[in-house]
């Protein structure tokens, strides 16, 4: 009798589930049989928020709070969470890995109510008006996915792919961007973009995400500065909602983070961007990154994450010339609908030398100067307006004069600073003049390797930290760099 009894019930209970109590029981023991089986890292990571569901007919549910999280169990786990059940309980033929996304997630004492990440992110992150409310908005078109317009950077409309002026430094640059920008596939993946301050990079990241958006409203474009990547990651941290913060980035069409050199020597940050880049790449996602030096030169970031970043296309934007500078005034000039004379945009292209955003800014202050004082832009009133800017780009060193210095002073000759010859007395000169290169120009280190004899990049590294070392071990020779420092800055 007992025994018909337990066969009535056990069918009973595979037909509507067997009791609170058991199935508790059971998935308790399940769970500490994973954590000991995967370890405490990956349990916390990815198990650990599963809670179970119900059982029917042999299948047991159990939920998750998100899609990826639910994908990355059914790939790595899902094989051994049905061992497991199988061996805890015969009756269950199948385990079912399910969305639950309405799941409570345990929140620290005093956090306040919980928010979609993204809004509590960016409403707390964003600048105030005087009203209190948030001024963080988003200019990309319309169609884009909501979730990620409160995230993602303010995409400048100025910045396109029709007023990029392109010249010969930044030639590599633009046609990578475009090639991005207009493919449907990803033809190289991350595209790394690389160069000194004001030289574009930024433009053409605005003008790639205009671009793609425009053309394809239904693909999910998050754009955002690496600082702003690393504040996120802290935040979901802090509130314990760091799978959300994983959906969030490894869920989108295309992924653009600018000046990643912000994350160097910020490991936990670094380690979980290596991971979001490969899961996008996994996914044949698009990555494009930016930064003021190429993947090599990267320092404070791990070895790993700078393989991955120089393992698609690196573009380098070099310092403008003459003909691309005077390009881009005559662009500008346009755009203002000033009467600038030809004669003052040539006097600028020649004077400053530094960078695309001084050169603008250079424009903008004749340009406002002529509106409200009303006087015709001359030779002299350019010279006049722009004094301070004009006297501190004369002061600049070029590499040219610190070769013909430091020649000078060591007694060789200046052919020899661009010569194949290694003997000690021309190599340890020509170090210097590489390292007061770096030190005393805005030049990148590809382009100081050039002007140097067509040398690589890394010689010229080599040659910065052989500097520095001596200058900190040799007393003799750190007075006479810090005298040729200070001759050359005069």
């Amino acid at each position: 009798m007992n025994l018909i009894f337990y066969g009535v019930f056990r069918q009973m209970g595979e037909q509507w589930g067997q009791t609170d109590g058991s199935l508790t029981e059971q998935w308790a023991r399940v769970r500490a049989l994973l954590r000991s089986d995967v370890g405490d890292a990956a349990f916390n990571s990815w198990l650990k928020p599963l809670t179970l569901g119900d059982f029917h007919g042999g299948r047991l549910r159990v939920a998750v709070p998100t899609r990826f999280m639910r994908d990355w169990i059914e790939q790595n786990y899902a094989e051994r969470l049905g061992e497991l059940w199988a061996a805890e309980n015969d009756g269950v033929k199948t385990v079912e890995v399910i969305v639950e996304p309405t799941q409570t997630i345990v929140q620290p004492a005093g956090a306040p109510p919980r928010q979609p990440l993204a809004q509590r992110i960016e409403s707390e992150a964003a600048p105030r008006g005087a009203n209190g409310r948030s001024m963080a908005s988003s200019t990309m078109p319309a169609g884009g996915d909501p979730a990620l317009e409160d995230v993602r950077a303010v995409i400048d409309a100025r910045f396109k792919f029709s007023n990029f002026v392109v010249g010969r430094s930044n030639e590599l640059g633009h046609a990578a961007a475009r090639r991005v920008a207009e493919s449907k596939t990803v033809p190289f993946n991350p595209l790394f973009i690389y160069g000194g301050v004001g030289l574009g990079k930024t433009h053409l990241m605005h003008a790639i995400a205009w671009h793609i958006t425009e053309r394809e409203p239904g693909r999910r474009v998050l754009y955002m500065s690496a600082e702003k990547f690393m504040y996120q990651f802290i935040r979901a941290l802090r509130y314990r909602t760091i799978m959300d913060f994983k959906e969030q980035f490894r869920s989108v069409d295309v992924l653009m983070i600018d000046d990643i050199q912000f994350i160097a020597g910020k490991d936990s940050t670094q380690e979980e961007f290596f991971h979001t880049f490969n899961a996008l790449v996994d996914q044949n996602r698009q990555i494009i990154v930016s930064a003021d030096k190429s993947p090599s030169d990267l320092e404070g970031m791990e070895e790993r994450l700078r393989s991955r970043l120089g393992c698609g296309l690196v573009a380098d934007i070099h310092p403008t010339d003459y003909e691309l500078r005077l390009g881009i005034l005559m662009a500008k000039s346009e755009q203002t609908g000033a009467d600038i004379p030809d004669k003052v945009l040539e006097f600028l292209a020649h004077k400053i030398t530094s960078n695309v955003r001084e050169l603008e800014g250079a424009l903008n202050r004749i340009v406002a100067h002529a509106t409200l004082v009303g006087r015709a832009v001359t030779l002299e009133t350019t010279q006049d307006v722009l004094h301070d800017l004009l006297r501190a780009n004369d002061r600049r060193v070029t590499i040219e004069e610190i070769q013909k210095r430091v020649a000078e002073h060591f007694n060789i000759r200046l052919a020899d600073m661009h010569s194949a010859r290694r003997a000690r007395a021309v190599a340890r000169p020509r170090q210097v003049a590489m390292y007061l290169a770096k030190q005393l120009t805005s030049r990148s280190l590809p382009e100081i390797g050039r002007k140097f004899g067509g040398r690589d990049h890394t010689t010229v590294m080599h040659a910065v930290r052989k500097v520095e070392e001596l200058r900190s071990a040799d007393t003799g020779f750190n007075e006479d760099v810090e005298l040729l420092r200070r001759m050359l800055e005069i």
